[in-house]
């Protein structure tokens, strides 16, 4: 399974914030926006911060791209 943070940027983008305000906003270190950049899995509780920082949904920020079968 893949996971895949683009709904994440874009975001950031409409709301014209850069990643470090990101980081700042939500509390969480720059490791875990490094981990996002390359669509690495992150804690269930930095992607709360994320969300309450931003006020939306975890759907607002990342989405499973990719599932794989047995």
């Amino acid at each position: 399974m893949q996971v895949s943070y683009d709904k994440l940027w874009k975001l950031l983008i409409d709301r014209k914030m850069k990643r470090s305000d990101l980081k700042d906003a939500a509390g969480i270190s720059f490791n875990v926006v490094a981990k996002m950049g390359r669509n690495e899995f992150v804690s269930l509780e930095s992607l709360a911060k994320i969300c309450v920082a931003l006020k939306c949904g975890i759907n607002d920020v990342m989405e499973f791209t990719d599932y794989e079968h047995d």
